[in-house]
């Protein structure tokens, strides 16, 4: 047996999210500039090989969830030889399951070759449901494409879907009680997430933060909110609407972050690897990928599973915001 990733703080690790691309589709203002981004050299991003390679080390050691993440994993034209070849891994606890997060563009045409290469899961991101605020918002007229993945893929195996919206003061914050009826219409799962300091930009400023009470207190308006109980190491906290089945989740890593119970770790397009969103360092694992370095895929793992803090430290004196916007270091 090969000793689970454990943290010095006893965290045992088990979700490993996989970057397949800096790439995207959109440019949301949260995210990435319009014009002007420096992309990752093609060379650089990790191949098919060697992702795998990094899953089936990262599977072995208890890693049971396998994100893909972007930029816009759709984007991969290998995208649905990454789900084959990462959907028959099996470690300790059985076979892994292969998860997607995407903005859904493009999504219906490419569902049934991902569903048949092993897709379980999907998260696609919507934080509007209004055309013009949808442009000004991604910089692109593409909410028809979204809306055509977003229904896609909640009539298909994948179902029941997850959509994750960025919650914005002042530009969706109106917008909460629409977008959880649009989800219930179709039997999707809500899930709304604060805004994090992970702009390329970094224009990021905490007091347009729209924040779990507040979103919380939006949603009472419209519905009795009840607890759905412990949410172990998943990200969002859930509540029932209306004592439920139906159901809302809020991820609010600034205001109430749940770093105690983080179990995740993040793979690069580029092949570096990162134990937490707000890290500002990362472990290279590319001199081991393509030679030339003394070690192995587990020490690197290890390594940097034994670098993880206690917490992201948003609210440290000293926190400074990572290098990278959230489109090159993988949601």
């Amino acid at each position: 047996m090969i000793a689970p990733l454990v943290d010095t703080h006893g965290r045992v690790h088990s979700d490993l999210r996989i970057s397949l691309t800096d790439r995207c589709s959109l440019r949301c203002t949260y995210c990435m500039p319009e014009q002007g981004n420096e992309w990752l050299a093609r060379e650089s991003i990790l191949t098919v090989d060697e992702i795998v390679q990094v899953a089936t080390v990262a599977v072995a050691a208890g890693v049971n969830t396998l994100r893909l993440t972007g930029g816009e994993p759709l984007l991969r034209r290998d995208l649905a030889e990454i789900v084959s070849r990462l959907s028959v891994l099996e470690g300790p606890g059985g076979p892994v399951e292969v998860a997607m997060t995407t903005n859904g563009i493009g999504l219906d045409r490419r569902l049934p070759e991902l569903i048949d290469a092993g897709l379980a899961r999907v998260n696609i991101s919507l934080d509007t449901l209004r055309r013009d605020r949808f442009a000004a918002l991604t910089r692109r007229d593409r909410l028809d494409e979204v809306l055509a993945g977003v229904r896609g893929a909640a009539a298909s195996a994948l179902a029941p879907v997850k959509l994750n919206a960025v919650a914005m003061r002042g530009v969706n914050d109106d917008e909460l009680v629409e977008l959880v009826e649009f989800a219930l219409s179709i039997r999707a799962e809500l899930r709304f997430i604060e805004q994090m300091p992970l702009d390329v930009s970094h224009t990021w400023d905490r007091a347009q933060l729209v924040t779990r009470e507040e979103i919380l207190a939006a949603l009472g308006e419209r519905w009795r909110l009840v607890p759905a109980g412990e949410r172990e190491h998943a990200p969002a906290e859930r509540f029932l609407l209306d004592g439920g089945p139906a159901s809302v989740g809020v991820i609010a890593s600034v205001t109430a972050p749940f770093c105690a119970g983080c179990d995740r770790l993040r793979l690069t397009a580029d092949g570096q690897l990162r134990n937490c969103l707000f890290s500002r360092s990362e472990y290279d694992l590319v001199p081991v990928l393509r030679g030339g370095a003394v070690g192995d895929i587990d020490e690197v793992l290890r390594a940097c599973v034994a670098g993880k803090r206690r917490s992201h430290g948003i609210d440290e004196p000293g926190f400074v915001q990572p290098q990278r916007g959230m489109n090159a270091i993988g949601g």
